[in-house]
């Protein structure tokens, strides 16, 4: 192809000059001129071919192009296991006829009469079809009556009201007109077939039957009624029968109560009130459907978020334990963290495949470190401890491989990252921690040869929280959604409050002059004597005033201070519309119609912050924010140490903290490093924040424990101001905070008890919100006297809370405003000073006068 006609330029040059005159010479420059074409084309294509090789070789270095093998014929199927009993909150199958009648009567029918007894009447787990097809197809053919009989009984769940925060064990209805929420979800994989809610209540004895009655209502449709007839405060129940079409995703299930003292006239008092008992529940009678897995899918069904239970996950434990298995499943774990947010999730560490129940199955490492790999059906073969391509060929040490099956005998969800060397291994989880990379992945395997990098975020970049700049508009704030926020608009009379979030920095420290710039609009009909716009931070009024037009305002704005001691990182601000209608009420006191009256808060709301960084530690109460560990927010600051040889108590405590740490972060990667003591560098000391993990006597920083006053010391001794102890057993979990030692701006964590029972409590107290959230000070000791005591249970931990090191100040002020805060911290040395000033000014008054005086003599 270079050599394309070269020669003929060349010949031409020899003719004679009579020659290059003759008839024949036109058309020998053309020839010329053709074959200078031709090279100059040659040359271009050369030139292209060339870079497009160079591209397609850098292309190639980049995505590292390897023979896949082939296919699996089928993908793997994760068959969900069948519920054929309720757990243990399940109600009594026992029940009446007459019971199930009233509660099984179509919708819009069901309030005519309440159910004949005042107990639980759960239904029997049965087939799908039995339990609705009579109701809702009463001619039935054969056919259909004998696919039913041959069906698989469908599973059962059932969901105690009491088992959401937001129940408890009161769930009460006030008032002429109430409404209670509830929400729920229905996880993937169910083909729900029929739902009921079994509604179990108690009202007032002073209400009238004849005009009080309660509804409920699912997704905004009524399911059913029933009067509120009962005598003496009897505790009535009633079955409500759900259409499974109602049924979404995300659920909100709502009781409404209207309730009346009088057959003509009812005042709202105290006697209007019925409460839910906590012990009502909704029955799920579903098929679990099976579910191919394919990584486009994931992170389900390693984790579902509509699960209504905990999410369960196992971790493989490998045959040696590495620097790069802990990071990386502490990595892992860090990003379910994020993915759970609220949502609970178990976490539980085998030894073999075979061990593995109910869980979903995580294995990390090389077929080295994780022999159980050739024991499952993975589309790469492995051969020697290697993983191979298509062709039969190891891939490179430096490229991951991600996978997903299912185990043999149970059909547990597999998810397998492997390489044959511990960067791909690394990249491979990588490739699911990171979510742009999560984003592109799919099929049942996946080879990772290239990770983008995400770049570490500024110290103060929290998307949760207060934007970095001083002055910011509402928009720039996110929703709980992580959408801009937008305007709102409430109706009604008793319209509830616009709230949204406005949670400071720990590191932020708030001066005077903090203002909010409120744009607001209200829509006409409102009564402008009795109507208002109020601003709460946290629950405390700050601003308000009252609405003037009776026509309405187009657009208005309202400055508010925001008090500087009021703003913290778990603060919500609410704006509150108090409308109240121009019509008359009527004699009751009740208003004819308020669905007229509206009020908007636009996005364009600004704030102004006055603020600077100065924060105190250690301070344990910081870390319910994350802080100092997820500041920059990618945990890259941040160094897990355990022991050289760590028990499955300490990598369930290291899981559990990583985990946590997800929940309060929030980034696009996760930097997080895990090391035992010895793989630890020394050098890395001072440049990150420290979480040693470990019982007292395997404690990777025993430097810790000498630190301040309180310590722990061998043969189960503690000593706090002076005294010294020991204790036989000492079962409480310890968690201190102190200075580094070799770096005064950053902290280290301890993580630790005498036994590991007491470092289980710690675990414990990481993984329960309740209890986690009362953090305070810089050491925490934990007792209880419960194995596993239930999150809510107000007995169930015993926190002490000890300050037992001087606290440091890290801040970036001005001279200014350090001597500020010195004299706001410290007022008495306010007038001390003055008088100390008042003496110097007297003294050098006196010497002036002396001076004065001995030149007048002179």
């Amino acid at each position: 192809m270079h050599s394309f006609r070269r020669d003929r330029p060349t010949h031409s040059k020899t003719k004679t000059k009579s020659q290059t005159h003759n008839v024949l010479s036109p058309y020998l420059w053309l020839v010329v001129l053709g074959c200078t074409t031709a090279v100059l084309a040659s040359t271009t294509t050369s030139i292209q071919a060339q870079s497009e090789n160079r591209l397609r070789q850098e292309e190639q270095q980049l995505i590292q192009e390897y023979a896949l093998p082939k296919a699996p014929s089928r993908p793997p199927v994760y068959r969900p296991q069948q519920r054929v009993t309720a757990p243990a909150t399940a109600p009594r199958r026992s029940r009446s006829s007459q019971p199930q009648r009233g509660a099984q009567q179509p919708a819009p029918q069901a309030p005519s009469r309440p159910p004949a007894t005042a107990r639980s009447v759960p239904p029997r787990p049965q087939p799908a079809a039995t339990a609705t097809t009579p109701r809702s197809r009463p001619e039935s053919s054969p056919k259909a009556t004998t696919v039913a009989a041959n069906a698989v009984p469908p599973s059962q769940y059932v969901m105690e009201f009491n088992r959401s925060p937001v129940v408890g064990n009161r769930f009460r209805l006030q008032g002429i007109y109430s409404e209670g929420r509830l929400g729920f979800t229905r996880p993937r994989g169910w083909q729900v077939q029929s739902v009921k809610a079994l509604i179990r209540f108690q009202h007032s004895p002073a209400l009238f039957a004849n005009r009080s009655n309660l509804t409920l209502r699912v997704n905004g449709t009524s399911v059913g009624s029933v009067p509120l007839n009962r005598k003496q405060s009897q505790i009535g129940s009633v079955l409500f029968d759900i259409p499974p079409n109602l049924i979404q995703n995300f659920n909100e299930l709502t009781v409404v109560a209207q309730q009346h003292n009088s057959a003509t006239c009812s005042e709202a008092d105290q006697t209007l009130w019925t409460e839910i008992l906590p012990d009502s529940k909704l029955i799920f009678n579903y098929t679990p459907q099976p579910v191919p897995i394919n990584l486009s899918r994931y992170p389900y069904p390693f984790f579902d978020e509509l699960s209504l239970e905990p999410n369960q996950i196992a971790y493989l434990l490998p045959q040696q334990m590495s620097e790069t298995w802990l990071t990386a499943a502490a990595r892992f774990q860090t990003s379910l963290g994020r993915l759970a947010e609220f949502r609970p999730i178990d976490t539980s560490l085998v030894e073999s495949v075979d061990a593995v129940g109910g869980q979903r199955l995580v294995i990390i490492g090389t077929p080295e470190e994780q022999p159980a790999l050739r024991e499952l059906d993975l589309p790469f073969a492995i051969a020697g401890n290697q993983v191979l391509d298509g062709n039969q060929d190891p891939l490179p040490e430096d490229v991951g491989v991600l996978m997903v099956t299912t185990t043999k005998e149970s059909g547990v969800p597999v998810l397998v990252a492997t390489g044959n060397g511990s960067d791909g291994v690394t990249k491979a989880v990588q490739a699911l921690v990171q979510s742009q990379n999560r984003k592109i992945a799919t099929g049942q395997g996946m080879i990772v040869s290239q990770v983008t990098e995400a770049p570490t975020p500024g110290l103060r970049q929290w998307p949760r929280y207060l934007p970095e700049n001083n002055s910011f508009a509402l928009k720039d704030l996110a929703t709980s959604n992580n959408q801009p926020f937008e305007d709102v608009t409430v109706r009604g009379s008793a319209a509830p409050p616009i709230e949204f979030d406005f949670r400071a920095l720990p590191s932020d420290r708030f001066n005077r002059g903090n203002s909010m710039t409120l744009r607001y609009s209200y829509g006409p009909q409102v009564n402008p004597r009795t109507s208002a716009v109020e601003v709460l931070l946290d629950g405390v009024f700050i601003g308000g005033e009252r609405l003037t037009s009776e026509q309405g305002e187009v657009r208005k704005t309202l400055n508010v201070n925001l008090p500087e001691n009021l703003i913290t990182p778990t603060s919500k601000i609410q704006v509150a519309f108090r409308l109240h209608s121009k019509e008359a009420p009527d004699r009751c006191g009740g208003v004819v119609a308020d669905q007229q009256l509206s009020g908007t808060v636009h996005a364009d709301t600004s704030f102004r912050l006055n603020r600077e960084t100065s924060v105190q530690i250690p301070d344990l109460k910081l870390l319910q924010a994350g802080f100092p560990f997820t500041a920059p927010q990618d945990l890259s600051s941040t160094a897990i140490v355990l022991p050289d040889a760590p028990s499955q108590t300490d990598l369930l405590t290291m899981l559990e903290f990583s985990e946590r740490m997800g929940r309060l972060s929030q980034a696009e990667s996760v930097a997080l490093q895990v090391y035992t003591a010895e793989s630890f560098p020394m050098q890395e000391q001072g440049n990150h924040h420290l979480v040693g993990i470990g019982t007292r006597e395997q404690f990777p920083f025993p430097e810790v424990f000498q630190a301040g006053s309180f310590f722990l010391s061998d043969v189960f001794s503690r000593s706090w101001g002076g005294g010294t102890v020991q204790a036989l057993p000492d079962e409480d979990g310890v968690i201190k905070q102190i200075i580094s030692p070799w770096n005064r701006d950053r902290v280290v964590l301890a993580l630790s008890a005498q036994t590991d029972n007491g470092l289980e409590r710690v675990r414990q107290i990481l993984d329960k919100d309740p209890w986690f959230f009362q953090l305070q000070k810089d050491t925490v000791l934990i007792s209880s006297n419960q194995q596993d005591p239930a999150a809510y249970d107000p007995e169930g931990y015993e926190l002490k809370f000890l300050q037992s090191s001087p606290q440091r100040r890290i801040e970036n002020t001005s001279l200014l405003s350090k001597a500020s805060r010195l004299l706001q911290e410290h007022w008495y040395l306010l007038p001390l000073g003055i008088l100390g000033i008042a003496v110097v000014l007297y003294g050098i008054t006196q010497a002036y006068l002396k001076r004065i005086t001995v030149e007048d003599k002179k």
